[in-house]
């Protein structure tokens, strides 16, 4: 049977409040943990972004299941409390939010995930990155349209102009996330974080520091340094926020698929 570790890091950045957020939920059997950052000026996306995090895990709480579909619709409904939450006239009136949801059976070893929004997921075994989400934004369909490279999307003036996030109507919600059930080991290292973390460290660096880590909070640490020296010279910068998971133990699992055989 799997066991877990968890370790958390939010902080405001350059900025004057925190609008992200991030949270976890966990039984004898399942764990799922959500991160969120919000979107919508002078106080909602802070809002938006608690919202999406405790509606999502008083929702997983009151019925847990690591099915993908599931998963997808759990979020929808997570969009939908969003947008009942909005109220005209207000700085609530156009708050948004991105996702990234993880859940994970201990005994089955199976995990899926969903994301909206440029929030992340990483998933690293053995040290190395073998999976993670794609962003829902301008500069990610520049990518795969061959007009950028990939490593030119940090610093794009329009890197944070979102395609889908919380907040839009359903219809027009774009979601991500595995294309299957996953099989998880002993030794996996998940990581959710919001933008402000991966603008400044690209996955060769967040491998680096983690082969260099202990434990997840030490792994944090040298990522909130990393992220500290790299805006050290800005006159502002986002939120930081992460949230990441150890694993060990052994589960016996069948019939589903191990990372990179999507």
């Amino acid at each position: 049977m799997l066991a877990l570790k968890v370790a958390i890091l939010s902080e405001p950045g350059g900025r004057k409040y925190n609008e992200d957020a991030c949270g976890y939920w966990s039984s004898d059997r399942q764990f799922c943990c959500v991160l969120a950052d919000g979107a919508g000026g002078h106080g909602g996306g802070d809002v938006a972004s608690r919202l999406a995090v405790e509606s999502l895990l008083a929702r997983f709480s009151r019925t847990p299941s690591t099915s993908g579909p599931e998963l997808s619709q759990l979020v929808r409904q997570t969009n939908q409390a969003v947008l009942d939450g909005r109220t005209s006239g207000t700085i609530l009136e156009q708050m948004h939010s991105t996702i990234v949801c993880l859940v994970i059976d201990f005994v089955d070893g199976r995990t899926d995930w969903v994301h909206s929004g440029d929030s992340r997921l990483y998933w690293f075994r053995d040290g190395r990155l073998v999976e993670r989400t794609r962003d829902h934004s301008f500069v990610e369909s520049l990518v795969d349209a061959g007009l950028i490279r990939p490593d030119e999307t940090r610093g794009h003036p329009k890197r944070s102009v979102l395609r889908s996030a919380l907040g839009n109507d359903d219809e027009e919600l774009e979601l991500g996330g595995s294309s299957s059930t996953r099989i998880v080991s002993g030794g996996d290292v998940f990581l959710l974080c919001s933008d402000g973390v991966w603008e400044y460290l690209p996955d060769d660096i967040l491998e680096s520091l983690l082969r260099t880590a202990r434990t997840p909070e030490e792994w944090l640490a040298a990522i909130e340094k990393a992220i500290c020296e790299a805006t050290s010279g800005l006159k502002s910068h986002d939120n930081y926020t992460a949230l990441t998971i150890w694993l060990s133990g052994a589960a016996e699992v069948q019939g589903v698929q191990p990372p990179g055989d999507a």
